[in-house]
């Protein structure tokens, strides 16, 4: 699995209500804390709630789903200096994060003594050839989100170890959970693309000097109902737009380009009311079935993603395909055009119905998993 400092784009909404002393950094939160919020309704009043507001010293889910991103902040300075953030309200659940943060710390070696908190975000399975996350292992780690979320599981259930090396306890194992659920959710945190050295389509088990789109994180990407990009104009990759522009496409009502600390005010009550919305209306297809085991959920939920991961991918025409140095590796690099849809719906609107029903989901399952296990 390669190390990508950017595989979750730093989307650190640091809120001063956490009491921290830090800069904000891109809103790209959004979709944790929504997925947050509707497992958070969903267990309101509960014994499993009452379980976790003790485990976390009283953090809400929507807030806790947003911290394994925000501890990327620690990785330029590390935790000591004095510039760098605490969650000073949250000084047990602070704690806890800065010895998890310490033992997987940032790092670029594929063979380190400990594996790097990045790594858990994501897997990169091959959306060509068809395939299951079972069915090879180009692109799967013992270190990756499939497996990451069934360790955090066995360490809620006493299965495993709050002593473990990982320094997963069970507050810091709740607040994961909490992210990573979402994660799998977002069909390239699944899937990516491989390409050959001249820049075809290939498969990675076949050709082991195949280069990875690393979840479309070195591709830039235009659509159809984008302005032309002129100076200034902030150029997202592939990736990000998954992370971040298909999520607001869920609130079509906010006019574009508001200023950040505006946005945030009116998105607020259109957020509140979709988590409502979503956590009081049952979705469809969320349970997994009855003969999976709960240690099995991930890979259940990664198999069902490819499928749109693959579509993502389908959807795009990929240009000038090549080679490019990427710190210490070489990946597949270039852009990626929206097809013509003659008579459909375009590729935004596509993504946006896509993130609108898998948010949905992972708000249910996120709750159903922690209700099961506490």
């Amino acid at each position: 699995m390669k190390f990508v400092s950017h595989r979750v784009a730093l989307s650190t909404i640091i809120l001063s209500t956490l009491g921290l002393a830090a800069p904000l950094y891109a809103y790209g939160s959004l979709g944790h804390e929504i997925v947050g919020a509707i497992a958070g309704e969903r267990l309101a009043n509960t014994v499993t709630a009452t379980k976790i507001r003790a485990l976390l010293d009283g953090l809400s889910l929507e807030k806790a789903g947003m911290m394994p991103d925000e501890i990327k902040g620690w990785d330029k300075n590390g935790v000591d200096d004095p510039k760098s953030f605490h969650y000073a309200r949250y000084p047990k659940v602070d704690k806890q994060l800065l010895n998890f943060w310490r033992a997987n710390p940032t790092t670029r070696d594929l063979n380190p003594g400990a594996p790097s908190h990045h790594w858990f975000h994501y897997a990169d399975v091959p959306v060509v050839p068809v395939q299951k996350y079972a069915e090879s292992r180009v692109g799967r780690s013992k270190w990756d989100i499939v497996h990451m979320i069934p360790y955090c599981v066995q360490v809620l259930q006493g299965r495993v170890s709050e002593q473990n090396e990982r320094k997963i306890t069970k507050p810091v194992a709740i607040i994961l959970l909490a992210h990573y659920v979402a994660d799998i959710h977002q069909p390239l945190h699944i899937g990516a693309a491989y390409s050959d050295q001249q820049g075809n389509p290939t498969d990675p088990d076949k050709n082991k000097s195949a280069l990875a789109d690393e979840g479309g994180n070195t591709f830039t990407l235009e659509l159809s109902d984008e302005p032309r990009r002129t100076r200034g104009i902030y150029e997202k990759t592939f990736h990000d737009f998954w992370d971040y522009d298909a999520v607001n496409a869920l609130f079509q009502e906010l006019p574009q380009r508001l200023k950040k600390n505006k946005l945030e005010a009116q998105i607020e009550p259109l957020k509140k009311r979709l988590v409502h919305q979503m956590a009081t209306h049952e979705p469809q297809n969320w349970r997994v079935p009855a003969n999976i085991d709960i240690r099995n959920y991930a890979e259940a939920w990664a198999d069902e993603i490819l499928p749109i991961a693959r579509e993502a991918h389908e959807r795009v025409q990929f240009r000038h395909v090549h080679q490019e140095q990427e710190q210490d590796r070489v990946v597949a690099a270039g852009g990626a055009d929206e097809k013509p849809q003659p008579g459909q719906v375009s590729y935004r609107e596509w993504a946006a119905n896509v993130v609108r029903e898998e948010l949905h989901k992972a708000g249910w399952r996120l709750a159903d998993l922690l209700a099961k296990i506490l």
